[in-house]
């Protein structure tokens, strides 16, 4: 096809002469993608921060928050396990496969066949699950069970935020078109209208509520709404709008359930060790499923904005090269997305390790949270940052099979790691309570990571290109150097309790930038320049 009959990105896509549509060219490389989703998600994830102190301060670490946290895991579960992870993975190659060699009614008939049949099966889901609330509490928080009134107040929030999987499924789908397209601000943007549900269903929903942790489950239902109705008119634009007509005999459908089937263990791997954590950890003390969930909001936050931002432009851009059969494109590309994740991923790590009664304090030290609350998140916390290079490189390296619609290799390297979890789990629980399953889930993570990564180098896809010793010495350098401006200028965690919360956000927001600080200007001064991370998708 020549470049006259290729339609701009900008454009909705038109049948060219040939009755083929065009795979999008990326407008500006993956860099500049991978930033723009970044800020995206940068803009959620702050308000989610803003979520988590009203909730903190509302709910503390009690059993209403216990009860609140599993009541919404449970649905968020299934969404990262089916929608981002299985699904996406999934549903991205064939998609991209269809817009690069298919006709215009040949994507149109498959997104009409996808999200119909993707909406027969997640309203049965949904159905049977608010049926089975009691039953499945009992399974995901089994011990609970000591207190009947936690149990039947989880059962209950169940009920509401369950549709929540139905709604951000469809949301999904419609984010993963327009990420194909490269409208990848949009889908970035959208779970901030969950934090803006919740923030609103704390201040004015709860209230109202015989206990007020069921305002948040309202919060959840309707913030699943909301994302999926901000997203619709964006398809109409591009006249992608898809009909909903279910057909599972449907070819694209039939081979999106086969890439599912096995995607289920692969990339969402850590996702099924974190709900295993809560697992064991309901039979703990009280107050052990909040403190990983709030140490778990904290590491987060870089995963969300640089790990999953890379990830989420990588896949269709990789998924595009794999159809043109251009392997050294795609070989460059892994290796890109292994360098940003290494730039990103170790210095933040390390100042979570290093700042994490200062980041507890500042963020969640108020109304029913106490100082005995801090001090546990602060345990899960560091074992949890210990992991988060190893989140990050699976976010990245799984791609690398997916894209080449191999979704055998990661199910089979998914369940090493959970089995692999699951003994270390039991190992160190006793001595470390809910801070062995947080370094357990560490643990398997990097298991998992590299696994993978050895998957790829055999193939020969993932081929490490020249200058990685000099990146690792400037990469590792900064990050020493920002570690002792952490450790020289950050006071004792007491000493933060005793400040108002202006003075904490002051001090911890001079922390990180003189962190920051260091660390870029050493990149700098070694070397390490913008243009190096330039790359066209």
């Amino acid at each position: 096809m020549s470049d006259k009959t290729r339609p701009a990105v900008s454009e909705p896509i038109e049948e060219t002469a040939t009755g083929e549509t065009a795979m999008p060219t990326t407008r500006g490389g993956l860099l500049r993608s991978g930033m723009v989703v970044s800020v995206m998600t940068l803009a959620s994830r702050v308000l989610g921060l803003v979520r988590d102190v009203v909730i903190a301060a509302l709910l503390g670490a009690g059993s209403g928050a216990d009860a609140f946290f599993v009541a919404f895991k449970i649905p968020n579960f299934m969404r990262r396990l089916f929608a981002e992870g299985a699904f996406n993975q999934a549903f991205v190659p064939v998609l991209s496969e269809y817009a690069t060699q298919r006709t215009r009614a040949e994507v149109r008939e498959l997104l009409d066949a996808v999200s119909g049949s993707l909406s027969v099966v997640l309203a049965l889901i949904t159905a049977l699950a608010i049926a089975a609330a009691p039953w499945l509490t009992w399974l995901f928080a089994p011990g609970f069970k000591a207190d009947p009134g936690k149990l039947a107040l989880t059962a209950e929030m169940l009920r509401l935020t369950f549709p929540y999987l139905l709604l951000i499924s469809l949301t999904a789908f419609a984010g993963s078109v327009l990420n194909t397209w490269e409208r990848f601000a949009v889908p970035a943007f959208t779970p901030v209208l969950l934090n803006v549900c919740l923030i609103g269903a704390a201040l004015w929903l709860t209230p109202l509520m015989s206990d007020p942790a069921l305002g948040l489950a309202w919060g959840v239902l309707i913030a699943g709404a909301a994302q999926l109705l901000f997203q619709l008119p964006f398809l109409a634009r591009l006249g992608l709008t898809p009909r909903f007509v279910p057909n599972f005999r449907h070819p694209g459908v039939r081979r999106i359930l086969r890439l599912m089937t096995p995607a289920l263990f692969g990339v969402s791997v850590s996702q099924i060790n974190l709900l295993l954590d809560t697992v064991l950890a309901s039979f703990l003390v009280s107050g052990s499923v909040s403190w990983l969930y709030y140490s778990d909001r904290l590491v987060e936050l870089p995963l969300g904005v640089f790990g999953i931002a890379i990830a989420t432009v990588i896949l269709p851009a990789l998924s595009k090269r794999h159809a043109e059969q251009s392997g050294e494109h795609f070989a460059r590309m892994l290796d890109w997305a292994l360098r940003m994740v290494l730039l990103i991923g170790l210095p933040a790590a390390l100042a979570l390790v290093l700042l994490a009664e200062p980041l507890l304090v500042t963020l969640f030290h108020y109304g029913a949270m106490t100082d005995h609350d801090v001090v546990m998140a602060s345990r899960s916390l560091r074992a949890y940052a210990l992991g988060l290079l190893a989140f990050m490189l699976i976010k990245v390296l799984a791609p690398g099979y997916f894209a080449r619609q191999d979704t055998k290799t990661p199910v089979k390297i998914g369940i090493v790691a959970m089995a692999a979890n699951m003994l270390m789990n039991l190992a160190l629980i006793v001595p470390l309570a809910h801070a062995g399953l947080a370094l357990a889930t560490a643990l398997s993570a990097f298991l998992n990571a590299g696994l993978l990564g050895a998957g790829l180098r055999k193939r020969g896809v993932l081929r490490f290109q020249p200058g990685w010793g000099r990146y690792a010495f400037q990469v590792v350098g900064g990050c020493l150097l920002m570690g002792l401006v952490l450790w020289w200028l950050s006071p004792s965690w007491h000493v933060w309790v005793e400040w108002g919360a202006l003075h904490r956000a002051g001090e911890l927001t001079l922390l990180v930038a003189a962190g920051a600080g260091v660390y870029f200007a050493w990149l700098a001064a070694s070397g390490v320049r913008l243009r190096h991370f330039r790359l066209r998708g």
